[in-house]
Order: structure tokens, then C-alpha cells, then sequence
């Protein structure tokens, strides 16, 4: 009796390393070091034309580690498809999505619980989002605004699920 090759005759493909950049999405966004420079040249317009970061930050019920390739492709396509062509999305971070957004903190927080609820309708077991916003202030750093950011997606984090919390200065 004979059996049949599992594979069709001729050359063995193998995925390359431009394949595998493809179908995990996540790895096209910018890096970190890229915010930075976007926020760099951003700071010196942003008392005429006010900006905010805000960092998308995803919470897992089975604190698994690491998020799964999927889930972060998923949550990039979601981010990438709801923000605005002037908008800019990046990687903050594991399973952290960093957003400029043109306009103010209010803004920015609508469109934060926007995008938290829709990071937890994506119908992924145990996920949600929480997020941090910062305004973009003329005589910060880069390295400020993203601390300022960051830390109070940590906040967020601890409070749960598609909480969204603006750095406020210390009164």
C-alpha cells in the first residue's frame, strides 16, 4: 500500500522573518523610543495646538504571561481601526498601546473609555483595558509627559476594568 506525501512535491516553504513580522501586526507598531520622538516633536506646538498621550493598557483576569500574539494583533487592529487619521499609535510597552491625540484631556478621555469598551467587547475571555492620559504642556520633557502617563495607567490598573485616569499635578 502506498501513502501519499503530506506535503506536495517541489521545495519546502518556510516562513521568513518579513512573514512572521506580517501576521503579528504589534511588531510594525512604532517603539517606544519612537514615541518619545514623536512627543519631542510635539511639545513645541502644543499650546497652540493642544495634544494628549494616552496609554492603553490591557488587563488579563488569567494573568498569563505573556499576552498571547493574537490577542495583542487583535487590540492593535481594534486601536488602529477607531483612532483618527491624525493620531498616532505606538507601543508603549508590553501589552501597552501609547496614542497622541489631537485635542485636549476631555477629549482624550472620551475617546479612552471609548476605546477601553471596546477593547472589552472584543469578546477575548478575561480581557479588558485601563488607561492613562497626560496633556502635552509646553516645558516638559518627553520622558515627563510619558512618566505622567504611565503612572496614572497604573492607577487605572489597580482600580480595574476600563478605568481611565488623567495625571492631575499635586495640589
Amino acid at each position: 500500500m502506498t501513502i501519499a506525501p503530506s506535503t506536495p512535491p517541489g521545495p519546502a516553504v518556510t516562513p521568513g522573518p518579513d512573514d512572521a513580522a506580517v501576521s503579528d501586526v504589534t511588531v510594525l507598531l512604532p517603539t517606544r523610543e519612537d514615541l518619545l520622538a514623536r512627543l519631542d516633536e510635539t511639545l513645541p506646538t502644543a499650546r497652540r495646538w493642544p495634544s494628549t498621550l494616552l496609554i492603553v493598557g490591557l488587563l488579563r483576569r488569567d494573568d498569563g504571561w505573556p499576552t498571547p500574539a493574537t490577542t495583542l494583533a487583535s487590540t492593535t487592529m481594534l486601536l488602529a481601526r477607531s483612532l483618527r487619521g491624525d493620531d498616532w499609535l505606538g507601543s508603549a510597552g508590553a501589552a501597552e498601546f501609547a496614542i497622541v491625540l489631537a485635542g485636549d484631556e476631555s477629549a482624550a478621555e472620551v475617546a479612552a473609555r471609548r476605546l477601553t469598551t471596546a477593547v472589552a467587547a472584543l469578546g477575548i475571555p478575561g480581557l479588558s483595558a485601563a488607561a492613562g492620559i497626560a496633556s502635552l504642556r509646553t516645558g516638559l520633557t518627553p520622558h515627563e509627559v510619558f512618566r505622567r502617563a504611565t503612572l496614572s495607567l497604573t492607577a487605572a490598573r489597580r482600580t480595574g476594568p476600563t478605568t481611565v485616569i488623567r495625571y492631575r499635578e499635586p495640589v
